[in-house]
């Protein structure tokens, strides 16, 4: 069997031995190298040609987010951020996860023993992923500084609760979320989503979104009403529902044992979006690893909701929306610079 092959680049020696002893404590799994900043492992990248990265985004000489953009468009490679949990951390690691990084692991802030412990196996989990990730699409990308168009002030809040957008993404779904909510006008109706993120980073990446976006952006509490213009995202570690109350749509946010490996779940999330909402929602299932939301989209589309996919090519890990194809959840499937056009076209067509 042919071993996945790893480069460490961090600053820290203490961080580069314990990442190396723990990853290679799978069979799968060879590190090839470690390099204390990134100009050392450029190099390394080049002679030693690893499958997956794993980075560090906070170091000197050159920051992890510069590299990322610098690296991705010559030579595209899956990367894993380890980043630490400290608010700038969270917000930088947001920018890698826009620069081309696949995913990330936090370093434990606490309890280091056995925070170690759950992050080598998180990162080694994370690392068999990333070494199926398509990246090839940023072979030869400019990365240009996102601004908010001049008109953000015609971001719509509209009570209106006729129709409902309900979203689903894993691994490299933090990318694919900021294309299509960013490429929407603030007429849309109300999006709900649910992004496989850990605690403490969906509020960041709410608070990012909200910054670049037309729409507001914001992450989910009980009783916040879906309305026109604004896009709820599920907190890390609860569940999202969608209920009904009177004449408006909320959402409920709640604990619960995981569903397909995951809380928040897009299932749960789609599940109660079939059931209250049905003809008058849509459903997206964005890139991801495993089959989270294939059945809860299933269950949208026989209540008669509209649904799209995202297509193999587009897709950093066509898991998900493949699962969902498969079993005929998808109406149809899109690349992803097309499904915010097709988003549009579909809510005109259901006035």
């Amino acid at each position: 069997m042919k071993k996945i092959r790893v480069l460490i680049i961090d600053d820290s020696a203490l961080v580069r031995d314990i990442l190396a002893k723990g990853l290679s404590s799978d069979e799968t799994i060879e590190v090839v190298g470690s390099a204390p900043d990134v100009f050392v492992g450029r190099d390394m990248i080049v002679n030693l040609k690893p499958d997956v990265l794993t980075l560090d985004i906070e170091m000197p000489r050159m920051d992890g987010i510069e590299f990322l953009q610098r690296l991705m468009p010559q030579y595209p490679i899956p990367v894993v951020v380890v980043s630490s949990l400290t608010q700038r951390g969270k917000y930088i690691t947001l920018q890698a996860l826009e620069s081309g990084a696949v995913d990330f692991v936090p370093k434990p802030a606490i309890d280091v023993a056995r925070g170690l412990k759950e992050m080598m196996l998180e990162l080694r989990t994370k690392i068999k992923i990333a070494s199926t990730a398509n990246v090839s699409h940023w072979k030869n990308k400019r990365f240009d500084k996102i601004q908010k168009a001049a008109y953000q002030s015609t971001k719509a809040l509209a009570e209106s609760t006729d129709k409902v957008i309900a979203i689903g993404a894993s691994t490299g779904g933090t990318e694919a979320i900021r294309k299509v909510i960013t490429s929407l006008p603030p007429t849309m109706p109300g999006i709900v989503i649910v992004q496989h993120m850990p605690s403490g980073f969906t509020k960041t990446f709410a608070d990012r979104l909200n910054e670049i976006s037309l729409m507001q952006v914001k992450e989910a509490e009980t009783g916040d009403r879906i309305m026109n213009g604004r896009v709820l995202i599920a907190p890390g570690d609860f569940h999202m529902k969608v209920i009904r109350s009177g004449g408006y749509y909320q959402v409920v946010c709640q604990g619960g044992e995981k569903v397909n490996g995951h809380r928040p779940s897009v299932d749960l999330l789609m599940f109660s979006v079939a059931e209250h909402v049905a003809s008058n929602a849509y459903g997206l299932i964005l890139t991801g690893m495993g089959n989270d939301g294939a059945a809860g989209l299933k269950a949208m589309k026989e209540a008669g909701a509209a649904t799209l996919g995202q297509d193999e090519q587009s897709s950093i890990v066509y898991g998900m929306p493949k699962v969902a194809f498969d079993i005929g959840a998808v109406d149809r499937q899109y690349p992803l610079d097309n499904i915010s056009a097709n988003l549009i076209r579909l809510v005109s067509l259901k006035k």
